[in-house]
């Protein structure tokens, strides 16, 4: 990659814009300034101070083929290639170009974002009085030039025509870099416009603004990376953005109608097939783009016959390397594939984003299912396939850096999954632990294992206390079922039980609202009666609905907070050990101290309170 930095004349950038010599590539967002934030960057302009940088990428590229297009505001004639690309400065070209050429009509908004088109001027004899005045110079006027008040009724300034402009003193700024000496040969004092042209139009003849112009080697992740360096707009430029104007640019595809393929209006159609999955309502685009780059690296890792294949891989620069091909021949695959992921999803009494552990872990798990196809549905496959998911949500492995587990996922567990001779344990399941001691330290929903421990309560059988219902995927909503406390945390507070142990999921389980109302913040025994007189329902009855939350009826019926922790403590460990398949160890009361339990996360509060609260 090489670059220069040359400096420009305002003037020569907005030739280039209006004959199309610069040019847009497709990625860029829609033009949407703000009027005040416009007539700002004239004042800037005005008074000579610097608006920052302007990225240009040279055309021709042969790495990224980029579909342009004109400056917003612009009549480029059909068929106009760029010389330049521009990359970063849109919003400020565009407003310059719109304010300060043809007929000086901004297409903006206000502060509350409501469309209007609006002129700017110059009120000269105020731009005069010096640098700390071009403020309040600059004005901001309707588009047809008249100013109104009284919902229209009344006329406050009309500068409609030239020469109401020169009556009111209004040079505008349309002309700056235009004919502003015919404006000005016919204002009415001459030498007023004398001193306007030498202080104000003149040094605006040569305003420069410095670029960064990158050649044609430049490559794509190159591009993401300078301009996340420079980028002035705060909208950082994902690959999604860059891979939509070069898949634009690959010639040979096309959409269904015929026209360039566009990867924006593919994906609309991606997630309006995920719309009916509430559980996939926030995957992103870079998440599905991810799971197509391990799949296509994938197929040219197996299909490699040299000493060194390329890698598999999910990183950020080997998505930027995808073709359009690549994408073409995994999106339909991997769009059944998150569809089955969200009905896995449910299976495991996961039903929506907001008690999904790790929203990421769907990017493997759709890749895995295109791999083993259907045999991920087999019992034996599949009960491979749930112990690998819980090891990553319970071990709490993908917070972090997780390109290379996605990878080692791929490679790892479709062979293992389906039972293939001398495959190995995936990494996934090998570095999972967890100790008995996190049980102290979840407290919040923001915790994977947390949710995770959720779901698996769910899946124990449980029913609702009042109502006996399933909590299934229906029902789930229904009943507007979430997590409260079982000791209730006004009890607690009243009987000095520990906010520890207090806050912790060994003191919550999934209720229904209703139920949650019924239990308030009275003491077990109370509300356990209250509950068996509202739903008519046997102490028996009742018992046995609390025992399928891991509850220990008797125990909680005595009121003793102590016993019953303890007990419930051990069976969440066992419920744990059936999800992971592996030992849990029992250290709190071996040795560590309750204290040294917390090092996870900070005694939170959990976010939807009880009833009594």
């Amino acid at each position: 990659m090489g670059f220069q930095t040359p400096l420009y004349e305002l003037s020569d950038y907005l030739k280039w814009t209006t004959s199309g010599r610069i040019q847009l590539p497709d990625y860029q967002r829609g033009y949407k300034w703000e009027d005040e934030r416009i007539r700002q960057l004239l004042v800037t302009i005005l008074r000579g101070h610097p608006l920052g940088v302007v990225m240009l990428l040279k055309s021709g590229n042969d790495q990224i083929r980029f579909k342009p297009r004109s400056v917003e505001g612009t009549k480029v004639p059909d068929g106009a290639h760029p010389e330049w690309l521009l990359l970063d400065g849109q919003q400020r070209l565009t407003s310059l170009t719109q304010a300060l050429t043809g007929d000086g009509v901004v297409d903006t908004m206000d502060s509350r974002g409501k469309r209007m088109k609006r002129r700017y001027y110059v009120d000269i004899a105020v731009a005069l009085e010096g640098e700390d005045r071009i403020s309040e110079a600059v004005i901001s006027l309707p588009a047809d030039g008249i100013e109104r008040t009284n919902f229209g009724k009344g006329i406050v300034r009309d500068v409609s025509t030239p020469d109401k402009e020169r009556a009111e003193g209004l040079f505008p700024v349309r002309l700056l870099f235009g004919d502003a000496m015919s404006w000005l040969f016919d204002f009415k004092d001459r030498e007023l416009a004398k001193e306007f042209n030498t202080a104000i139009i003149n040094p605006s003849g040569t305003y420069n603004i410095p670029a960064i112009e990158l050649d044609k080697e430049t490559s794509k992740s190159a591009v993401a990376t300078v301009f996340e360096k420079v980028n002035t707009g705060g909208l950082p430029l994902n690959a999604f953005e860059l891979l939509t104007a070069t898949f634009a640019g690959d010639k040979g595809y096309f959409d269904k109608h015929g026209t360039d393929f566009r990867l924006n209006d593919d994906w609309m159609e991606t997630r309006a097939k995920f719309s009916p999955y509430p559980v996939l309502a926030n995957l992103e685009n870079t998440d599905f783009l991810q799971a197509v780059t391990l799949l296509a690296t994938r197929k040219r890792n197996l299909a490699h016959t040299g000493p060194r294949p390329p890698a598999v891989s999910a990183k950020r620069e080997d998505v930027l390397k995808l073709a359009l091909g690549d994408y073409l021949e995994w999106v339909g695959p991997l769009r059944e594939a998150f569809i089955w992921a969200s009905d896995f999803l449910a299976d495991r009494h996961i039903f929506d984003t907001r008690f999904l552990p790790y929203p990421k872990q769907l990017v493997p798990l759709a890749a895995i299912r295109v791999v083993m196809g259907q045999g991920a549905d087999l019992l034996g496959p599949r009960e491979r396939l749930v112990r690998w998911f819980w090891c990553g949500i319970l071990g709490e492995l993908y917070g972090g850096a997780i390109e290379t587990r996605f990878v080692r996922d791929l490679e790892q567990v479709p062979v293992w999954a389906q039972g293939e001779a001398n495959s190995a344990t995936p990494n996934t399941v090998n570095d999972a632990t967890f100790v008995e001691s996190r049980l102290h330290s979840l407290r919040t929903r923001s915790a994977a294992a947390y949710k995770g421990i959720y779901a698996l309560l769910l899946g124990n059988q449980a029913r609702d206390w009042m109502e006996d219902k399933a909590l299934d995927k229906v029902q789930y909503v229904n009943l507007a079922v979430d997590i409260h406390h079982i000791f209730p945390r006004r009890w607690s507070s009243q009987n000095d039980i520990d906010a520890e142990r207090r806050e912790s999921i060994v003191n919550k389980t999934a209720v229904s609202a209703v139920t949650n109302r019924t239990i308030g913040g009275s003491a077990p025994s109370a509300y356990l009666r209250l509950i068996e007189k509202k739903a008519q329902i046997s102490p028996d009855h009742l018992d046995g609905l609390l025992e399928a939350h891991l509850v220990p009826a008797q125990i909680l019926r005595a009121d003793d907070f102590d016993a019953f922790f303890v007990a419930r403590r051990e069976r969440l460990c066992q419920l744990v050990e059936k999800a992971m398949g592996k030992a849990v160890p029992r250290d709190v009361d071996r040795g560590e101290s309750e204290e040294d339990s917390a090092q996870f996360e900070p005694a939170e509060i959990e976010e939807l309170p009880d009833e009594s609260d």
